[in-house]
């Protein structure tokens, strides 16, 4: 099976519809959304949305029939993970497979934006190259991803266009062509 896919990660509360108008009110829901209007507005951007490579399903759908076998079949598709990780992410159960299956089953690479904030040196400190600190209690948010992340390449990206679009791009952070599991950004 081909992995062409970018699988997104994102929270939302639930019930959730995509239709409804506190859709766009919902913080992760709209970053991911954001991927799909630079697609939009230019075609050569290399976001492929493995949301859309199987048909919706309704959030009041029966989990163990319908949700996630749904998440599974969309993350057997893809070739990494898109997490959008921000203040308002909970550890909800939805998130907790995709991460859980994505990394601990496929092994896919994880390219972490943190939607709220849009510079490197926001993550990142310039002076040590290390993560800062309120980069690194984000993780707390999400606890399997926290505790999984050592087993596959992590990048860590402010929400900036140009570097999302380098890593869509780069080999490294593709599940066929993954570098070694740890932790990267691109420095200041």
């Amino acid at each position: 099976m081909a992995r062409t896919g970018n699988y997104c990660a994102f929270y939302v509360q639930t019930p959730f519809s995509e239709s409804n108008l506190g859709a766009n009110t919902a913080k992760d829901f709209v970053y991911y959304n954001t991927l799909r209007m630079w697609k939009g507005k230019d075609s050569s951007f290399p976001f492929v949305d493995s949301h859309d490579k199987t048909y919706n399903v309704r959030d009041d759908s029966d989990w163990e029939k319908t949700l996630k076998p749904r998440l599974r079949e969309r993350l057997n598709q893809s070739k990494n993970i898109i997490l959008f990780l921000s203040s308002v992410t909970a550890n909800s159960q939805a998130l907790r497979e995709e991460i859980d299956f994505g990394i601990n089953t496929n092994g896919l690479p994880v390219i972490v934006v943190y939607p709220e904030y849009d510079k490197k040196s926001d993550i990142i400190d310039c002076d040590s190259k290390t993560l800062k600190k309120q980069i690194k209690d984000l993780w707390d948010k999400l606890p399997i991803f926290r505790d999984s992340m050592c087993k596959v390449p992590t990048i860590h990206l402010p929400m900036d266009k140009s570097l999302i679009e380098k890593t869509l791009n780069d080999p490294d952070f593709v599940v066929a062509t993954k570098k070694d599991a740890g932790r990267n950004f691109y420095p200041c």
